[in-house]
């Protein structure tokens, strides 16, 4: 099954959204986000905490997301599946 919807994220005081496609696992859910360009997976780790991983894009792609952005759309994530 698979959903899109939109992750909205204040982020340095600006409210931002992001396009998101949405698939159920056996494990849970993975969130596809696009961030800058890049698609990012969420995914959760042992704990259950949302950790964002780029898959087969290149360093060089993946070195312009901000790491404090990314956070900030896994604990949405997170709200969003608590």
């Amino acid at each position: 099954m698979e959903e899109s919807l939109e992750i909205p994220v204040t982020y340095r005081g600006e409210e931002l959204s992001f396009p998101c496609r949405v698939v159920r696992t056996v494990h849970g859910y993975v969130f596809q986000v696009e961030v800058a360009g890049v698609p990012v997976s969420f995914e959760p780790d042992e704990e259950g905490r949302y950790r964002a991983t780029a898959g087969a894009v290149p360093e060089r792609e993946t070195r312009r997301l901000d790491t404090g952005l990314l956070k900030a759309i896994a604990e949405v994530i997170e709200s969003i599946v608590s």
